[in-house]
């Protein structure tokens, strides 16, 4: 198999043979199985920064030619490449998504697409428009408040930092720039080197000169002198990872050069009484509730910062918390037959094992119970009366947690409020509002039926903001002077 390219280089630049190195994905962790090669560009650090000044070019010479309206258009086209079954980017994209995040092929293929239908033309614009009721705002100058003009605009050349826990999320990054009107220079991490890649090929392909604002170079963590060279020299930076990738960036960066963090999260479900019905099939069934939790786990083999690592489950309901918690087992293994678990790292499978001993030897002793698949199986329920909320160790993996009353049960989650976002929610209905104002003073941004937790809204306010708004700078036009 060919070696993935890990690169795309803007029109005007090359790397040379002597620039290539050699990497590998290890899906198994530190001395497993090698997964699939790739090149990237071990690029000198005076070498980025005369791509950065390439893109910086671009962006002073296109800046009055590219308008918002066209930068959807070719993202939109390119979207629904990576949509359309055949098309050389989707399947070239399915392969190579698979080989370096260890996505099982089901996965791999609901990844894709998901992400992809977020990048189309009617997403893209109700997101603009949640932050810009005034597009116009992103071209040019536009009356704003008191009869004075405004404008918004994005930095030249921001800087975007990648996690690689989930395929995609570097190229969401990376079209929110675009859309603001900045040029990019993005590195992925490696479990996203192929999306980002693929997508600028693609925008090449559909919009030339839109592609000359975009760079995506791929260099390993510990290679970190590059990473100083290009914060040094970028005007925003955007990064994703945990605290301490979050801190090292912080610590380097210019005073003048602004920061945009999103940290690693954690998502979590709330049961109500309401969601524990004996009924089987209807709406508010204990059983629907689960398949909906269960799959909520399954997307993104929970690696997401949407994704539920805890439920906290009603007392008093027909069912139990306790039979819910067989319920949402027997669901996950119903969802490991269509969306089948990808690779563990040897830390991770670890990690798993060392939970189901210690809950196995709990349950021995009466404190609560466990289930899983398995000696091979990819997904574990622990039911822990009395337990606290926690992060998982990942591979499918929650617990359910019982309590009397939903508000309450809310005081359990401060310990973890600055790593809260995404909570998914089923039959609380009228004390939802009272629910959802204490988990806002919490610090969490978005609340979502259990199904809906995967997939956020296009224009969802990102860890609390607005993604758009914190691309951009304003300036306005005071006195009543007219600049549109």
């Amino acid at each position: 198999m060919t070696p993935f390219r890990a690169w795309y280089a803007p029109p005007g630049f090359s790397v040379g043979p002597e620039e290539v190195a050699q990497g590998a994905v290890v899906l198994d962790g530190p001395g497993g199985v090698e997964g699939p090669g790739y090149e990237y560009a071990a690029l000198p650090e005076p070498r980025l920064l005369e791509v950065m000044g390439i893109l910086r070019r671009a962006w002073s010479a296109g800046i009055a030619d590219i308008r918002l309206s066209r930068v959807v258009e070719a993202v939109d086209r390119v979207a629904g490449r990576l949509l359309e079954p055949g098309d050389r980017l989707r399947e070239e994209a399915l392969l190579a998504v698979e080989a370096f995040s260890g996505f099982s092929p089901p996965m791999a293929e609901a990844v894709l697409d998901g992400m992809a239908r977020s990048w189309m033309r009617e997403g893209v614009w109700d997101l603009i428009r949640s932050e810009f009721p005034d597009p116009g705002v992103l071209d040019g100058f536009c009356p704003g408040p008191a009869g004075d003009e405004t404008r918004a605009a994005g930095f030249p050349l921001t800087f975007h930092l990648g996690a690689g826990t989930v395929p995609g999320v570097a190229t969401t990054s990376l079209i929110r720039s675009l859309l603001v009107g900045s040029s990019v220079i993005l590195k992925p991490g490696e479990g996203d080197i192929p999306l980002p890649v693929l997508f600028a090929q693609g925008l090449e392909e559909e919009d030339p000169e839109l592609a000359k604002r975009i760079a995506v170079f791929y260099w390993p963590v510990n290679e970190s002198g590059r990473t100083e060279t290009v914060l040094n020299a970028a005007d925003l930076a955007v990064v994703y990872g945990g605290d301490e990738t979050v801190r090292w960036v912080r610590e380097r960066l210019p005073p003048h050069v602004p920061l945009r963090a999103y940290r690693h999260r954690m998502g979590f479900g709330l049961v109500g009484r309401g969601a524990l019905s004996s009924d089987d099939e209807g709406s508010a069934g204990g059983r629907s509730s689960a398949r909906a939790a269960a799959l909520s786990v399954a997307i993104f083999d929970q690696r997401g910062c949407v994704s539920p690592h805890v439920f906290l489950v009603e007392t008093g309901g027909e069912v139990t918390p306790e039979e819910w918690a067989v319920n949402l087992g027997t669901a996950l293994e119903e969802v490991e037959r269509t969306l089948p678990s990808g690779s563990l790292t040897l830390e991770e499978g670890a990690a798993i094992q060392q939970l189901r001993g210690a809950a196995e030897l709990a349950e021995s002793m009466g404190e609560g119970t466990v289930l899983h698949g398995g000696k091979d199986g990819s997904w574990t329920v622990r039911f822990v009366p009395g337990g606290t909320v926690a992060p998982s160790c990942l591979g499918r993996t929650v617990r359910v947690i019982p309590v009397q009353d939903m508000e309450e049960s809310l005081e359990t989650l401060k310990a973890w409020m600055p790593y809260l976002q995404t909570v998914g929610m089923a039959g609380l209905d009228d004390r939802l509002p009272v629910l959802a104002e204490a988990l806002a003073r919490m610090g969490v941004s978005r609340i979502t039926p259990l199904v809906g937790m995967p997939w956020p809204r296009s224009w969802w306010h990102h860890d609390g903001s607005g993604p758009l708004r914190d691309l951009v700078r304003w300036t306005d036009v005071e006195g009543g002077g007219t600049v549109s």
